[in-house]
């Protein structure tokens, strides 16, 4: 694609008047009864039992969720990452589970006095504890003595990227009897298509740790999901995603878009999230064994999220389009999302 110079130019201008370049990327459902009966509030979730996973193996250790109902109340441990776009699932999924009368333990990556728990999610902890909430924090490959021996019949881990980090949990999970292991992983790891969207089944990158984490879990517990997100948005999360464009279109500044503004990706509201992995747990039977793309039925183009929030908002919105490399900029930096083939 061409650009003239005097579009370079006023991109150029757009971004001075602009306020900041952080961005929001992705740590880096097969129609069923579960999904028409469990998963009301998600737009769209395709399922699938997960690509080259080694068989199950036998667990010799007593499993607790086995033996409660579906509908019974259960213990769960949330591990939860400080940072990154992601630490909202967490908060939002308590929010969930105490709404449904479970108990809730959130173990947050790190110290509770860090500069890092100044920041929403985590300043609105409070919500949870208020509602019965227990919250610690510690290094999760210490989970055992951070939750000083406690048990659970679920865990989640919403912090690790790769088996480096989450096999600690998930080795001390199944010595203790956790009945089941959810994982949030990442809609990033599939390779490129020229078919989009992907769908659960489609390749992925064999080399991104997530892959490497939903293959043990996959051997090492009978009952396991994985959820792929992709994009959330939502109240309480730190990462610059659908703010970045209200910021500009509520102060009538242009709107800059890397390329033609025709690229495609997808959003999804946390909340939508939380309650998926909130059913998992009331249904875990039915969600057993599988990978759920964590989307929005739809996907959106770049221009399409400008005139989406400027609708919102009750403003026109002036989009300029530019060449990172004729601006000079790094698009990665200066824009919220990848250019990347959403799932579905």
């Amino acid at each position: 694609m061409a650009f003239s110079s005097t579009a370079a130019a006023t991109a150029a201008a757009a971004f001075a008047s602009g306020h900041r370049s952080a961005a929001c990327r992705p740590s880096s459902k097969s129609s069923s009864s579960f999904l028409g009966a469990s998963f009301p509030r998600v737009s769209a979730v395709r399922r699938c039992a997960a690509s080259g996973a080694p068989a199950r193996r036998a667990v010799a250790v007593t499993v607790r969720a086995q033996a409660a109902s579906a509908g019974g109340k259960k213990s769960v441990l949330i591990v939860n990452t400080n940072g990154g776009g992601h630490a909202v699932i967490g908060f939002y999924f308590a929010k969930e589970l105490l709404a449904a009368g479970h108990a809730v333990t959130v173990l947050t990556v790190g110290e509770e006095g860090s500069d890092k728990m100044k920041k929403t999610p985590f300043s609105r902890f409070s919500e949870l504890t208020s509602a019965g909430a227990k919250t610690v924090w510690g290094d999760p490959a210490d989970v055992g003595a951070v939750v000083s021996g406690a048990s659970f019949d679920v865990v989640l881990d919403n912090n690790g990227k790769d088996l480096d980090a989450v096999k600690p949990v998930a080795d001390w999970a199944k010595a203790a009897g956790v009945g089941q292991f959810l994982f949030v992983s990442s809609a990033g790891i599939y390779t490129t298509s020229d078919e989009p969207p992907h769908v659960e089944g489609d390749a992925v990158k064999e080399s991104a740790g997530h892959v490497g984490v939903e293959k043990y879990i996959a051997g090492e517990f009978t009952n396991w999901a994985s959820f792929r997100p992709q994009y959330m948005i939502g109240s309480g999360n730190n990462k610059d995603c659908e703010e970045w464009f209200f910021d500009r279109i509520v102060r009538k500044r242009p709107v800059p878009i890397p390329g033609s503004g025709m690229q495609i990706t997808n959003i999804a509201h946390v909340r939508d999230l939380a309650s998926m992995l909130a059913l998992a747990v009331e249904s875990p039977g039915a969600a057993a064994g599988k990978i759920f793309n964590s989307v929005c039925d739809r996907a959106v183009t770049f221009n399409g999220l400008v005139k989406m929030c400027a609708a919102a908002a009750g403003i026109d919105a002036e989009i300029v389009h530019y060449d990172p490399a004729a601006v000079g900029v790094d698009a990665k930096k200066a824009f919220p999302f990848r250019n990347m083939v959403p799932p579905h």
